[in-house]
This record gives C-alpha cells, structure tokens and sequence, in this order.
C-alpha cells in the first residue's frame, strides 16, 4: 500500500515574518552568551566560578522577562543592567561574595555589544525572503523592540527593500501580542487573515495571537529543541528555516 503525502497548503497572498531568531540569529540560546561574557570577566568575579554567575544572572533575566511589562522591550539595555544587578543580589543573598553595580552595568554592556557583534543572517533567508516576493507574495516584517535598535538592524542586514511593510514596535506605538500589531500589518498589505500566514519564534507572539485572528501560524524552531515540554500550543506548521516556505525547498 502507497502512503500519500499530505497535500501542501497553498501560498498565501501575504505573509507576516519576524526578525529576531527566524531572520536573524539574534537572542537564541543566551546561556551560551551568558556563559562567554561571565569567562571574559572571570579575574573581576573571583572567587566566584564564571558558570556559577552566569546561570545566575541567566535565571534571574529569564524570571524578569516572564513577568515584564511590554515597555522592557524598548529598554533593552536598561533592563539587562537590572537583571545582572538582580542576578548579582541573588548571589549576595545565597552567601557568595557582594559584586558591586558598577561590575554589573559593565558585564551587561559587554553582553548586548556581544549579542550584536554575533548576529547574522540565517543561511538561506535572504533568498528565501527574495523568492517570495518574486512569487507575488506581500511581506510585512513584523518585529518588537526599541525603534532605533530594530531599525539599525533593518539597515544592517538590508531587510529594508525585501519586504513590502515594516513595521516596528517602537516605531508604531504597538507591538505583538497585541491584536492590533497583526491587524494594523494586514491591513497595511491590504489583505484579510485568511489570506495570510505568521511565521516566528515566539509561541505567544507568533502562534496562540494570531490563530486567535484566524492567521496561518508558523512556529519556528531552528535549533530543532521542539515544542516546550507540557506545551498547550498547537502551530499550524513547524519549520526550522525560512527555505521551508519555499515551493520546491521544505
């Protein structure tokens, strides 16, 4: 007996693509950053292991963003100077040595120069993004954070051209999760929800939202980790690469 594959579902007129780790490799993995910065400053720490601050600070940023208000996002910086000052008080408190603010605000300087020093392009996602386009398919890149740290990446890595809207959350006023952050791109495309797909990293952002919208609802997952354990969420379609979307390239 021959198992038929799964039809593939047809192109859609429009499509709403993020930045941050489904474009770029951006903020992914930061325990591995964490872990390289903690080395880096290993002399000024000490006696304290670098690990051991490093997963500190790294538990503290990911309780942070659990619970933060959306206005965090356009403060990155600022708000990595909190939490590796919170990550040194949590130290303190569990008995180690006392790391002074000023160490603190130079460690989380040194974290987002390196997180922009290591960005780049997914291999592949350029010409994925071009090849859409070229196939008739309107784009909006739809992406969260502070106006002049987005748009500096825009620039940086030449998404500007690629895509039909832009649309920034310091920019505009509103971001995702917000209904209006997808209705707003839409209607900017001049296209409704069934005619469009959402393809991105967050599962809120990017999934639960938009299917809420009746949007297409991509997750992507480009480490292959899969779904978090226990999970509730259902995307639409999983994929690790943008070449997936591709006609002829999943």
């Amino acid at each position: 007996m021959t198992t038929m594959k799964p039809a593939m579902r047809p192109l859609p007129r429009a499509m709403l693509i993020d930045m941050d780790d489904t474009i770029l490799s951006a903020y992914g993995r930061p325990e591995i950053a964490w872990d390289t910065i903690a080395n880096e400053f290993a002399e000024e720490l000490a006696p304290l292991p670098p690990e051991l601050v490093a997963t500190t600070v790294l538990a503290f940023a990911r309780n942070f963003w659990a619970n933060a208000d959306a206005s965090w996002r356009l403060k990155l910086a600022e708000a990595r100077h909190l939490t590796v000052k919170g990550g040194f008080a949590a130290l303190a408190a569990a008995g180690h040595r006392a790391l002074s603010d000023d160490l603190a605000i130079r460690l989380a300087d040194r974290f987002t120069a390196y997180r922009e020093e290591e960005m780049f392009v997914f291999p592949g996602a350029h010409e994925a993004i071009d090849q859409l386009k070229a196939l008739g398919i309107k784009l909006a890149l739809v992406t969260n954070g502070a106006g002049d740290t987005q748009r500096a990446k825009v620039e940086r890595f030449e998404l500007a051209h690629r895509f039909h809207h832009i649309q920034i959350e310091g920019e505009h006023g509103f971001g995702k999760p917000e209904e209006r952050a997808y209705l707003h791109a839409m209607e900017a495309l001049g296209v409704s929800a069934e005619d469009t797909w959402m393809i991105g990293d967050n599962l809120e952002w990017e999934v639960v939202t938009p299917q809420r919208l009746g949007i297409y609802s991509i997750w992507i997952d480009v480490h292959g980790d899969g779904l978090p354990e226990g999970s509730t969420v259902k995307p639409d379609r999983i994929i690790r690469s943008l070449t997936e979307l591709v006609p002829g390239r999943d």
